[in-house]
């Protein structure tokens, strides 16, 4: 596969362009509004302990035994590949988790913070498929996935790269890792992601992330620079390739977010409360097992319980189901102080109004939750099997718009506007008070697709729907495209490493 050019127009470049299309800046973001809990602290207590309850007397599978053989000697009892946990144990074991950590970029100026108060947008992730309105459907490839990539650098609302935009599916599965973890490494300057698919992918992608940025392992151990998302095989068992993944990655302090995929009447009790039970016990159980391996390793918190459809047993998101389960797993996290992460996830095959307000019924129970990483924030469909380009900006405006609702409000005596008042007048307005001169550039979200002229004006301008708009913009942020400058010393160990690892085939026998 043709790997990103190196050098050029594009390495003289500093820094992010500035594109043409209004968007907010990028940045660090906090969520100032206090929490919103749908239980009370006696029920959060009753889940958790409940939880502790299938821990002891059910337990989880292990599917490795060098997991087992750690897990034992800190206390647990091993019966076959079931291990059963303490409570006091996993009390114990979970007290190390650091409640805040830093994953650091290329760029310095994309580090992000995970933990309190901070959220940060992270793109699509694992689809097979992409799609656009010109294409259509089709296997994920390369190319899709530089692109997707670009565009994911050229949005500031996207904090972090949460995966492979898309799969890459005609990359040879031994040597796929190499080559799209270099790609990414040079079109973004922003994190990086490994998959915990066996020890060999895990290790290249952990240093991939270290040569990237040109610094020791030291150093990557002190600034976790890439990460990585164990999913628990629900029910109740964890895989031997994530276990390892969780092995390699806290040994080096990379962060490990552990997200039980429990779907309520599928993978899980039918109960919202019964999937949450089992979704806590199952992350538990692999953080606890994350705490042994490395005391103190980052760590976050992931909630990705929604329910079925019953009549079909596909898949639901963005459900009022989906909303309940995301606000008590956030209030679940803050019980133990652990970073949380939820998802931007919706059911729709389409980049449509569905996808819409399914997604917009997810961001909000992500923001009401303190969620830390949104992850999939920009780009699903059709319940995680598809990337869109245009989903990639529809979300990105959704995003925008709950960003800019989470900047402060200006309460002062300026603000409150009462020279302007006295100058207008009853009766009059305001459109050419001082007041309104002097603000009117930056009073208020600045939408990036949305069209809000007169019926007449948008149709005389051709009557444009949202979803191909978002279809001109994403074309307008590829063309504006900048490749983000890498240090050369660093490119040239990072493509030495990726060749190297490449003639020796990869992650043969994993």
């Amino acid at each position: 596969m043709p790997r990103p050019k190196r050098g050029g127009a594009a390495a003289k470049r500093r820094g992010r362009p500035t594109a043409t299309i209004a968007q907010l800046p990028a940045g660090q973001r906090q969520n100032p509004y206090p929490p919103v809990e749908i239980i009370s602290a006696d029920q959060v207590e009753a889940i958790h302990h409940a939880s502790l309850d299938v821990l002891q007397r059910i337990g989880v599978n292990f599917l490795l035994d060098e997991a087992r053989e750690m897990l034992a000697a800190a206390g647990a009892e091993i019966d076959g590949q079931r291990v059963r946990f303490d409570r006091a144990m996993v009390a114990q074991h979970i007290k190390s988790v650091p409640p805040i950590f830093t994953l650091h970029g290329r760029n310095p100026a994309w580090q992000r913070r995970f933990g309190k108060n901070y959220i940060n947008f992270g793109t699509v992730a694992s689809p097979p498929h992409v799609t656009d309105l010109d294409r259509g459907r089709r296997t994920g490839n390369f190319e899709d996935y530089c692109q997707l990539l670009r565009l994911g650098q050229a949005l500031n609302i996207c904090d972090i790269v949460s995966g492979y935009p898309v799969e890459a599916v005609d990359i040879a599965p031994a040597v796929r890792h190499l080559e799209t973890l270099r790609a990414a490494a040079k079109l973004t300057d922003k994190n990086l992601f490994g998959y915990s698919l066996g020890r060999q992918r895990i290790r290249d992608a952990i240093e991939i992330a270290r040569l990237a940025r040109g610094i020791d392992h030291d150093t990557l151990r002190r600034e976790p620079s890439m990460f990585t998302v164990v999913n628990a095989n629900s029910p109740l068992q964890y895989d031997g390739p994530m276990l390892i993944g969780v092995i390699e990655c806290a040994r080096m302090n990379q962060p490990v977010v552990f997200t039980p995929f429990t779907l309520a009447g599928a993978m899980a009790p039918i109960t919202v409360a019964g999937a949450l039970v089992q979704q806590n016990a199952e992350a538990l159980a692999g953080i606890t097992f994350a705490q042994i391996v490395n005391p103190g390793a980052p760590v976050v918190y992931g909630s990705f319980t929604s329910n079925v459809d019953m009549k079909s047993g596909a898949p639901a998101f963005g459900t009022p189901e989906y909303v309940k389960a995301t606000l008590i797993s956030g209030q679940l996290a803050r019980r133990y102080n652990f970073p949380f992460r939820a998802s931007n996830a919706n059911a729709s095959n389409a980049p449509d109004v569905q996808s819409a307000y399914e997604s917009m019924m997810s961001i909000w129970p992500c923001v009401q939750a303190h969620c830390n990483v949104v992850m999939h924030g920009l780009g699903w469909l059709e319940g995680g099997l598809t990337a869109s380009y245009e989903k990639m900006v529809i979300d990105a405006e959704l995003l925008q718009m709950m960003a800019a609702f989470l900047e402060p409000i200006d309460i002062s005596p300026e603000a409150f506007g009462i020279d302007a008042m006295e100058e207008v007048g009853p009766g009059g307005h305001f459109f050419g008070s001082a007041h309104t001169l002097a603000r009117y550039e930056t009073a208020f979200y600045a939408p990036l697709i949305s069209d809000w002229r007169n019926f007449e004006t948008w149709a005389e301008a051709g009557a444009v729907d949202a979803t191909a708009r978002a279809q001109q913009t994403y074309k307008q942020l590829l063309a504006e495209y900048q490749q983000p400058a890498m240090d050369p010393a660093a490119e040239e160990a990072l493509d030495d490493f990726v060749d190297r690892r490449i003639a020796e085939g990869g992650a043969v026998g994993e």
